[in-house]
């Protein structure tokens, strides 16, 4: 998915490590738990095995929330800066004192199609992914929709699971490390709203929005995406 990306931090003389979350891509794909504490855990015992130290932990969407549970946690003993992009949080359904994104029936709806038409659920993303339905072209929308697909039923809707129930607010303050929040206006997956409170939330942050981008800002404005976690990893 981060194809783009990772040509272009090499290329400026970054290390860069890809973690395929469990249950995705080629993965191991268990049963059992599929929490943010279990994917924070699985990040911080890479971290540890290749022994990286002062990385810049990039995440997005539900990588972005699993990077705040992973930055709450690590205190910079191996993650110097944090990166969210687009990221699912600090929550990612509605509640009584957080009225953004959706609402939990309609996590629940994807639950079941999941369960009964998998396929189905990443062709439903897809049309709200980018600003406009039309702003992917048909090969990159091909290409994403195969690692959907790639991902096990279990796990697909375990992540649902988390994403519907998990509240990162106090994770917030817990972060400490410098942060860049990037994140597309015309988000209509995880609205730009919640990125102010992320802002509010971690003491050294800052937001970097991109105003003509929805869900896919790194496929949408992959030129001027790219030169941020460039410019902030170099800082």
């Amino acid at each position: 998915m981060y194809e783009y990306q990772y040509n272009d931090l090499i290329n400026n003389n970054f290390r860069v490590v890809g973690i395929t979350l469990r249950g995705f891509g080629k993965s191991d794909k268990p049963y059992g738990a599929y929490d943010y504490d279990v994917h924070a855990s699985d990040i911080r015992r890479v971290l540890k095995m290749l022994d990286i130290k002062d990385a810049v932990l990039g995440g997005f969407s539900m990588g972005g929330a699993i990077a705040i549970r992973c930055g709450a946690e690590d205190n910079g003993s191996r993650v110097s800066r944090l990166a969210l992009l687009g990221a699912a949080a600090p929550i990612w359904t509605r509640r009584k004192n957080f009225p953004y994104n959706l609402p939990k029936s309609a996590v629940d709806d994807m639950i079941q199609l999941n369960h009964r038409d998998r396929p189905k659920l990443p062709s439903d993303f897809a049309k709200i992914f980018s600003a406009a339905e039309t702003y992917l072209n048909e090969g990159i929308g091909s290409r994403l929709n195969g690692i959907c697909l790639s991902a096990s039923s279990h796990a697909t809707a375990q992540c649902l699971i988390a994403l519907c129930d998990t509240d990162l607010r106090t994770d917030l303050a817990a972060i400490k490390i410098p942060t860049v929040i990037m994140h597309g206006r015309k988000d209509r997956i995880c609205s730009f709203d919640p990125a102010g409170q992320m802002k509010a939330g971690i003491s050294n942050s800052r937001i970097i929005a991109f105003e003509n981008c929805g869900h896919s800002l790194f496929l949408e404005e992959t030129h001027e995406f790219n030169a941020e976690p460039i410019k902030f990893a170099g800082e």
